[in-house]
């Protein structure tokens, strides 16, 4: 992965569920290449405006990664074309900051998720960058889960 200036690719590989269930998370260049565009388009220019640090929970991850934590088949994690977003800080803030940021700067993507686990309390961001389809919808929902 090429130098960026707010993140680098172990932060889309890293997985303690991987490392505990020894599965190896190497992506593949294409993949790499996915990454880069999602950092490029989106993530480095994000953290530039937010000013804060960005920690990303989830980025890439292989099939077998993908089914050990209870991803959908269909994941663009699969692909290197989204990743899950955290701060230290108030959520809030940076939940509103993204959607306005996405809004005002017209950055193309395809889905951004506001999630939060009902049983943990976590919230995240995932945004994606494409589709399995190739599309950038620009999609702002919220979304609970159960995991």
């Amino acid at each position: 992965m090429k130098k960026h200036k707010y993140f680098e690719l172990s932060e889309f590989i890293r997985s303690d569920t991987a490392k505990k269930k020894g599965i190896d998370n190497t992506p593949s260049f294409e993949v790499v290449e996915h990454l880069e565009g999602m950092v490029e388009e989106i993530l480095d220019p994000l953290r530039a405006a937010y000013g804060m640090p960005i920690h990303v929970s989830s980025g890439y991850r292989c099939p077998a990664l993908n089914k050990a934590v209870g991803g959908v088949p269909t994941s663009v994690h699969q692909k290197g074309d989204a990743a899950d977003l955290q701060v230290s800080g108030s959520f809030s803030k940076f939940r509103d900051f993204t959607v306005a940021w996405l809004r005002k700067t017209g950055t193309r993507f395809d889905q951004l998720l506001i999630e939060s686990n009902k049983k943990t309390g976590a919230k995240w961001l995932h945004i994606g960058r494409f589709n399995n389809a190739g599309q950038q919808r620009g999609l702002i929902m919220v979304k609970e889960v159960d995991k």
